[in-house]
């Protein structure tokens, strides 16, 4: 039997989640048949989006717990460790559950392999969603917020049969599996809408918002959508958002402490889809009020203040740049950026170039990040430097003057290496 660190080595030897990605529900079936699907113990709330769908998958397992639910979360990437993936009420698995559920999964994949019933050992994320099935059903969970993978139609998590599915802000990301258009995006994310299943839309492109409501017309299923829900006040301060919102179930105050603008929108679709299952209204403003969502403009330096945000496509640079304009203006800004190689690296450093007094190229420590030296040819800026490392990268930030704020961003890699430099003692 594996231990932890047996058990994590072996996941990544797997191949990287992205890369070996494997479209297609025929193996989760099969794995999950053998295990006597466990994905059919919970209820479950399927949540899918380009942007967005994490911080609303945090808010919704938040207000559910407050609601007195026992809890299952299931998101991704991880930051620091592989256990942050697999939540229950609201705290990682222990490393021995997260070993005891691998050894089962791998058990069950050894079997159906000598059986020749699979061609090969299931892919990182598909071993992963089976052990988080087995936990959740062990554990006692009662309902799970699902976070998918990649896309919605063919991610291993579409394989349950949910109460709800929500779908978050659409934009362009992972197109070499996904698509070239937004069309074709949305028609993958819907994927995850199934008869009898309502719906919650966020506020999408118009392409995108055609698409889903084609589908759920095609399946006869009612979709609400967040445009329904009036937002009558809204203060946006640098630590989050107050905002008051008139709802089906009468009128909620929401602090919401996840920072940035663009988290009305996350929270005004975790309220639709909390009101839709029937949480009471005050279980869902304390739910959201107390929200954690790490490594997304997450402070955790001050003089200089040092903001960990993984924003790693044009959409999350967006919502970034927007934030640094907004708060940040006049102050000396300092950017340390590292990313992955199949990253629209043009656009997001025209948005990040023109805010920074300082940038500081890097390489997260991943064979899948671009090396820091070729960076410089997309950052086009007098005060562009390179690090080889995270580490040198944030030994170099640590000369920027008290008054600056230094945002860390790019990869999510990037973000789980400086925090568990930054904040070693709570890096999960």
């Amino acid at each position: 039997m594996r231990t932890y660190p047996d058990s994590v080595r072996f996941l990544y030897s797997l191949g990287n989640e992205m890369r070996t990605a494997k479209l297609g529900l025929e193996r989760m079936e099969v794995l999950l048949a053998e295990l006597g699907h466990p994905e059919r113990a919970c209820r479950f709330v399927h949540v899918a989006g380009t942007n967005g769908k994490g911080s609303v998958c945090a808010m919704l397992e938040s207000a559910l717990r407050e609601a007195g639910h026992r809890t299952g979360l299931y998101i991704s990437p991880h930051l620091v460790e592989p256990v942050e993936r697999i939540q229950i009420g609201g705290r990682p698995v222990s490393e021995a559950q997260f070993t005891r559920a691998f050894n089962h999964v791998h058990a069950a994949a050894e079997d159906l392999l000598r059986q020749e019933a699979l061609e090969a050992h299931p892919s990182y994320f598909e071993t992963l969603t089976a052990m988080a099935f087995l936990l959740f059903r062990e554990l006692g969970v009662e309902m799970v917020v699902l976070e998918t993978g990649l896309g919605g139609r063919l991610d291993a998590t579409n394989v349950v049969q949910p109460e709800l599915a929500v779908i978050t802000p659409i934009d362009f990301d992972h197109e070499r599996y996904l698509g070239n258009s937004i069309e074709s995006i949305a028609r993958e994310k819907a994927g995850i809408l199934k008869p009898g299943v309502p719906a919650v839309f966020a506020r999408q492109r118009p392409e995108a918002l055609r698409v889903l409501e084609e589908r759920a017309s095609e399946l006869a299923i009612p979709a609400a959508h967040t445009s329904s829900w009036r937002l009558d006040s809204l203060e946006v301060h640098r630590d989050g958002h107050r905002s008051l919102i008139q709802g089906r179930s009468g009128c909620l105050h929401l602090e919401c402490p996840l920072a940035g603008e663009h988290q009305v929108e996350n929270a005004l679709t975790a309220v639709a889809a909390l009101e839709l299952l029937g949480v009471p209204v005050e279980a869902i403003e304390r739910g959201i009020s107390r929200t954690r969502w790490p490594g997304r403009l997450e402070r955790v330096a001050t003089a200089p203040e040092i903001i960990l945000d993984g924003a790693h496509n044009p959409a999350g640079v967006r919502a970034l740049a927007a934030y640094i304009r907004r708060f940040y203006a006049g102050r000396p800004v300092w950017i340390v950026y590292g990313a992955m190689r199949d990253k629209s690296l043009d656009e997001i450093a025209g948005l990040l170039a023109p805010l920074a007094e300082r940038i500081i190229l890097t390489s997260p420590n991943s064979h899948r990040a671009l090396r820091a030296e070729l960076l410089g040819a997309f950052f086009d800026h007098p005060a562009a430097e390179v690090a080889p490392s995270v580490e040198a990268a944030l030994e170099r930030a640590a000369a920027a003057p008290p008054e600056a704020a230094v945002f860390l961003t790019g990869s999510l890699l990037l973000v789980g290496e400086a925090r568990k430099l930054l904040l070693p003692a709570y890096s999960r």
